[in-house]
């Protein structure tokens, strides 16, 4: 057996998420669907980090087990003819497997989620009165005037290591609330901002419930120091609605330079 590595990027606007579906409506029904015709045999997948319905992925980081041999442009060639065109295979590297080699285990076997060492994610927000049309499912929409200073200084009181029980949904299955946030970042330009959130890992609906508050924040509904006491009072009813999905991208998923991957960075603005 061998293991393929793929990074995956897709538009989620007409998906039920990552994760497989009896509806079939998902990324991964139509990525292991393209495999099935690929390789014309039944394959499984394993990714970095699941998406909602709605979210978008710059760089998904995916793998499978198979027996067969193709070089690695087959792989990206084959499967990208067999996809929708909300749906990518950008690139596709072998990794070591245990199976093929008895001294490969543990941490010397790729596990697309396992082995993540920090996820990544981008959120888009429109800030301005009316809807764009033009921007429609790529990214939130605040209408009330947001106030950017105040965001970036509650956004601060997220770094750090810290039970995120007050930004989790109910039907969380992590098993620790503990997460470790290397960056929370907000920049504008013109009626966009861009929020980065890095950690080494995140709990479901976390992003996005991060983002409600922070708008609770910036449009004057609470105080930045709100943030610091919802993170100590680790109760989800007090803090804002999960926010909408449509601006939300998993950007990068990192991983030690030893698997030697050919990520990409991609860019959704000028900037990212």
């Amino acid at each position: 057996m061998k293991r393929i590595v793929l990074g995956v990027q897709y538009d989620g606007t007409p998906w039920q998420g990552w994760q497989t579906q009896p509806s079939g409506k998902t990324v991964q029904d139509r990525l292991e669907l393209a495999l099935q015709k690929f390789t014309q045999g039944k394959v499984s997948t394993i990714c970095a980090g699941r998406t909602d319905a709605g979210v978008h992925a710059l760089e998904q980081v995916v793998h499978f087990d198979t027996p067969l041999s193709r070089d690695m442009a087959s792989w990206v060639r084959g499967l990208n003819a067999f996809l929708p065109a909300s749906i990518a295979v950008r690139w596709a590297c072998e990794v070591p497997h245990a199976e093929v080699s008895a001294h490969v285990d543990g941490d010397q076997q790729f596990h697309a989620r396992f082995s993540a060492t920090e996820r990544t994610y981008h959120y888009l927000l429109y800030n301005h009165p009316v809807r764009s049309p033009l921007l429609v499912n790529k990214v939130g929409w605040a209408f009330r005037p947001l106030n950017l200073v105040l965001m970036q200084e509650a956004a601060a009181h997220f770094v750090g290591t810290h039970d995120f029980s007050a930004f989790r949904a109910i039907e969380c299955q992590a098993r620790s609330p503990i997460r470790t946030m290397h960056q929370v970042s907000i920049e504008s330009s013109g009626d966009l901002m861009v929020f980065t959130l890095r950690a080494n890992a995140f709990l479901h609906h976390m992003v996005r419930n991060m983002i409600g508050s922070l708008i609770f924040v910036g449009n004057g509904k609470q105080s930045p120091d709100w943030i610091a006491d919802l993170l100590l009072q680790k109760d989800r009813s007090r803090a804002a609605p999960t926010f909408m999905p449509d601006g939300l991208y998993l950007a990068a998923v990192s991983y030690s330079a030893k698997w030697n991957l050919p990520q990409q960075t991609s860019k959704i603005l000028p900037w990212l």
